[in-house]
């Protein structure tokens, strides 16, 4: 169906245009939703010339090795965009995207999208922010998996996911309001799930973990000493945490 003028709303890269602007795209739009774990791209995929953005709800985007091995690549939540191979690039999906959660998918058709940004080219610098961002993102993971101690990415993929979704205050610390299984955690960072286990328990004076995902950062400080270092050796670290790169 064709997407509402609150919905189109919605989409970061949308904020600030004109109701006029915003009903030239609505004939050009298209709004699909998606039960919780349903894909909604395939790794792979010829994708249509479209700008994919999700209205409600969350999405995951993972990528599979020649090995077999799935990692995830980023967790997107409402009015963030993605796709961008279909309008700048090659046109296939780098990545399989699954719905985390029942969500809305907004399309909007290229050619509209173009002439839209001719008249705001606003639009064009908030794309190329967001896409400038990922590609940092996506940076600081590689040098990460390759240069830094697991536990180093174990502390930070953790303050990620605070900043990115935010937190609960409890008596017992910042709970963080998303959910992290051991499993996404462990494809995240490129770590086993035993290993992800073990880790987490070698934090428990920082970091309490709960059945089903729930994370509350006891010690706000500490974590940030441990998401501080590099290789170098730390007496904390060097006691409290397995041998394990």
């Amino acid at each position: 169906m064709q997407a509402s003028i609150e919905q189109i709303s919605q989409i970061a890269v949308f904020v600030g245009l004109e109701p006029s602007d915003k009903l030239s795209l609505q004939p050009h739009t298209q709004v699909r939703r998606y039960l919780k774990g349903e894909i909604i791209l395939h790794e792979g995929d010829a994708l249509p010339d479209v700008l994919f953005a999700l209205v409600s709800g969350s999405i995951q985007m993972t990528k599979t090795a020649g090995t077999g091995k799935e990692t995830i690549l980023r967790t997107l939540c409402a009015g963030e965009i993605f796709g961008a191979p279909a309008l700048l690039g090659n046109g296939i999906a780098p990545a399989t995207v699954t719905a985390l959660s029942d969500c809305e998918i907004l399309t909007v058709q290229r050619d509209a999208l173009l002439k839209a940004i001719q008249e705001n080219p606003d639009i064009a610098l908030r794309m190329l922010m967001v896409f400038n961002s990922r590609i940092q993102q996506l940076h600081e993971t590689v040098h990460g998996l390759v240069s830094e101690r697991a536990i180093v990415r174990l502390a930070r993929i953790i303050q990620y996911f605070a900043e990115h979704d935010g937190t609960e205050s409890t008596p017992q610390g910042e709970v963080l309001k998303i959910q992290l299984p051991y499993y996404r955690i462990a494809r995240s960072i490129g770590i086993t799930y035993e290993e992800c286990v073990r880790f987490m328990k070698s934090l428990k004076s920082v970091i309490a973990y709960s059945r089903g995902g729930k994370i509350t950062i006891l010690d706000a400080k500490k974590l940030e000493e441990v998401a501080a270092l590099h290789n170098s050796s730390n007496s904390y670290l060097d006691s409290a945490t397995p041998k394990i790169l």
